[in-house]
């Protein structure tokens, strides 16, 4: 049970893919204008990771090699295509927010990834915790950054006022606000690595 642990540990703090990998930087600095659209995007595509890891797990032995990336790209768009599904029918407007982020989720490097060079050489359960991991690494990344953004960029958490006098820094609303977050934060968990380093 322990080795499970380590492997959902991995993608929250050794392996983050904001943050270590710097992976799906596209959607995050794109959706993280606000907590609401990252908490959706995490759960996004933390459903496409766990489930595509799951079945490429599964049927990694029968797929063969000349075919391999081809089929693992239609067991991914098949599970964006649900989650997107069914983000329309019970969040249209968290669907409408996200864009056309969602369906890119196909094409995102973190889930491309883990299908390649992880889920078909491991296991049904390390591919299953992998995934849980980096999703949940992922969600917890595009939280961080929402919040900081949607806080200092609007004044606001969840879309509420926090205060009544606040001068907002609107810049943090806009993609290059996105890239200073992202930039101090990963400057900031280096640091941190450096000094427990030493």
């Amino acid at each position: 049970m322990k080795k499970f642990f380590n492997e959902f540990l991995k993608g929250i703090i050794r392996e983050n893919p904001t943050f270590v990998l710097a992976l799906g930087l596209c959607p995050t600095l794109a959706v993280s204008v606000s907590v609401t659209n990252g908490i959706g995007m995490g759960i996004a595509a933390t459903f496409v990771l766990l489930g595509s890891n799951i079945i490429i797990a599964l049927i990694k032995n029968i797929v063969p090699a000349r075919i391999r990336i081809p089929c693992y790209i239609v067991v991914i768009a098949t599970f964006v295509t649900i989650a997107e599904m069914t983000m329309k029918a019970y969040s249209p407007a968290l669907n409408r927010a996200l864009g056309i982020y969602v369906p890119l989720i196909v094409v995102n490097c973190i889930v491309l990834g883990r299908a390649e060079a992880y889920a078909q050489k491991q296991s049904l359960l390390n591919s299953f915790f992998d995934g849980l991991g980096m999703g949940v690494g992922f969600t917890l990344a595009l939280i961080l950054i929402s919040a900081i953004r949607e806080f200092f960029g609007a004044g606001t958490i969840f879309g509420r006022a926090l205060f009544k006098s606040f001068e907002p820094a609107f810049v943090l609303g806009m993609p290059s606000g996105a890239l200073l977050v992202i930039g101090l934060l990963l400057g900031f968990f280096n640091l941190l690595k450096m000094r427990k380093e030493e």
